[in-house]
């Protein structure tokens, strides 16, 4: 079945859905989004995702309401309209400058079992923090320089060294004593559903670090999203890295326990 969209209450084919060019979500990437990962017709944390948009929605300064429980209602419709209990996907929601509102489905992408970084200079947008923004086009062109490299994805290092995230997902390593870590919020790096969780499920340090410690003491590391879950690193530039290793296998033995327990409970 193709991709259905759902724009201000209307499904149709996702390849038929129309926004106009005027609408300045196209044209300057003016806009609010979140992805949520679907299981079986069911979103997963759908509540904490429009919680996070909302927020980004007033950071944006986004004119006029932003209605929760009208997204909530069209998302039930479409994911049922897109085969109920038969879609495993993504669900995509988009505000933009316009006031188009904009509920999309997607396949899940493709992605190796494991990941290997090239660290990328990147320098965090600060105005934007804590933000999800369509204005990701820095995000994706790092994706891409790693890419050229011959590598997976990106790992975006500030030009003081600084390691932060990949362009997508939270990034976690396992230090020489043998306890996870990850960048702190105070780094400006997304403020992510799943590395919130994570956070809640395992011992996990916040600190800074700089990129030639991580290459130095990591003895593992993970990505973190609603797309991947948790997903190995076996790379960090030039630095192997033991893919998946014992912590790594832990934290998604963990995540997905708790995920089935979530969709269990309806959350």
């Amino acid at each position: 079945m193709s991709e259905l969209a759902c724009l201000d209450g209307t499904i149709a084919p996702a390849a038929e859905t129309v926004v106009p060019v005027t609408d300045e979500g196209l044209l300057r990437g003016d806009g609010a989004f979140e992805v949520v990962r679907v299981y079986g017709g069911r979103p997963l944390l759908l509540g904490e995702h429009l919680e996070r948009m909302a927020g980004t929605v007033a950071n944006l300064r986004l004119e006029g309401p932003f209605h929760r429980e009208r997204y909530a209602a069209e998302a039930a419709e479409l994911l049922l309209a897109r085969g109920g209990r038969s879609f495993d996907g993504l669900l995509r929601l988009l505000l933009t400058r316009g006031g188009r509102r904009l509920l999309l489905t997607e396949p899940l992408p493709s992605q190796p079992e494991t990941a290997r970084l090239s660290a990328v200079t990147y320098a965090p947008t600060r105005i934007l923090t804590g933000a999800k923004s369509l204005s990701y086009a820095a995000n994706m062109l790092a994706g891409r320089i790693a890419r050229e490299r011959g590598f997976d994805e990106a790992l975006l290092v500030t030009p003081h060294g600084r390691a932060l995230e990949a362009p997508t997902s939270s990034l976690f390593w396992a230090d020489a004593d043998g306890r996870l870590s990850t960048p702190p919020l105070g780094d400006h790096v997304l403020a992510s559903i799943t590395r919130r969780h994570l956070l809640e499920l395992l011992d996990v340090r916040e600190r800074s670090i700089a990129l030639d410690e991580l290459v130095d003491v990591a003895t593992e590391a993970f990505l973190a999203s609603t797309v991947r879950e948790v997903q190995p690193v076996s790379a960090i530039d030039e630095r192997e890295l033991a893919a998946p290793g014992p912590l790594t296998e832990a934290a998604a033995d963990a995540f997905a326990a708790h995920r089935d327990e979530l969709l269990r409970r309806g959350e």
